[in-house]
Order: structure tokens, then C-alpha cells, then sequence
């Protein structure tokens, strides 16, 4: 079992998440409308997942918006944040803090979660993390982050999305 380090304390993730060279695992989400949304809805190009435990705290809030922020630069990718916030919750705070560049999409049910096996079941959230799959949806990056008070490391992230992609500045 996979380990990372929530508020001081090592807590277990579900299981052993995906690695570089898997197939992402097929799972549900929704959308702000309400909406299903499933993995196979998600690729076809290459596809950035920014897994936050929840996006009403300042890390969360920041890491979305930082991706928001790269979703402009990268018109050949589609962007996606995931956390197990209630949809009325995510489209509250997409509101209030502008956020329309990138997909956010509840894992309310878990379905992400528990077939990624990035949930932290007593702590009752996702764990911070970051997965980037190519158009078949191949992961071809990924960081769990070791202690989820921590942001990922967004420009290697970015680096790798480069390679499937490319950007385009303003």
C-alpha cells in the first residue's frame, strides 16, 4: 500500500495507484450541470488530471488555479480538475473564483477514487496528485504528492505535457 503524509501523519492510499505505462482506469465523474462524465469522454488528446483532496483550501484552490492559468497555453490538451467536493460545492467556487479554463468535475461517488485507488479512505479525500495520459489515454506522467500539504511540481508536470503537445504563447 502506497503511503503519503497528510497533516503530520503517514495515512494509506486505497491501494497501488496506476503507473507510467497503464491505462487509466475507467471511472465517472460529474459536472457542474449534474452531468455524467466518464474517463473514455476525456481522451482522444492528451489530458491533464490535477486530483485535489478539496478545492476550498488554499493548496487546492491554488494548484487549480495555477493549471487554469497553463490551460490557455495548451489548446491541444484538456484540462481537468477532480476532487470529491459536493458538484454544488465546485460550481460555487468556480464562481466565485473564475475558474473556466479547466474541467472541474465532482468524484462525489468515489468512482475516481476507488479505481485509481487515489483515495485516502481515513481521511475521507483524494490525494494530492497529478496524472497526464496521452490521447488513448496511456499515463505518461504522474506524481503522487509525498505529503499532501504540498503543491505538486507543476513544471516538470507541464515538461511532460510538452512532449505530447505543444504550447502556444499568447
Amino acid at each position: 500500500m502506497m503511503k503519503v503524509k497528510f497533516n503530520g501523519e503517514e495515512v494509506e492510499l486505497e491501494g497501488n495507484p496506476p503507473q507510467v505505462g497503464d491505462q487509466l482506469p475507467k471511472f465517472k465523474l460529474f459536472n457542474q450541470n449534474g452531468e455524467k462524465v466518464k474517463m473514455a469522454q476525456l481522451i482522444g488528446k492528451p489530458l491533464v488530471l490535477s486530483i485535489v483532496p478539496d478545492l476550498q483550501t488554499p493548496v487546492c484552490s491554488t494548484q487549480t488555479h495555477k493549471f487554469n492559468q497553463q490551460a490557455d497555453h495548451y489548446p491541444d490538451a484538456t484540462f481537468v480538475t477532480i476532487s470529491n467536493n459536493t458538484i454544488q460545492q465546485q460550481k460555487n467556487w468556480c464562481g466565485a473564483e473564475g475558474v473556466i479554463n479547466l474541467q472541474v468535475l465532482s468524484d462525489e461517488e468515489l468512482s475516481f477514487g476507488y479505481a485509481t485507488n487515489l483515495y485516502l479512505p481515513n481521511m475521507g479525500v483524494l490525494t494530492r496528485s497529478v496524472i497526464i495520459t496521452d490521447a488513448t489515454g496511456k499515463i505518461t506522467y504522474e506524481e503522487i504528492v509525498a505529503d499532501v500539504a504540498n503543491e505538486p511540481d507543476y513544471v516538470t508536470a507541464l515538461n511532460a505535457l510538452e512532449k505530447l503537445t505543444s504550447r502556444v504563447d499568447d
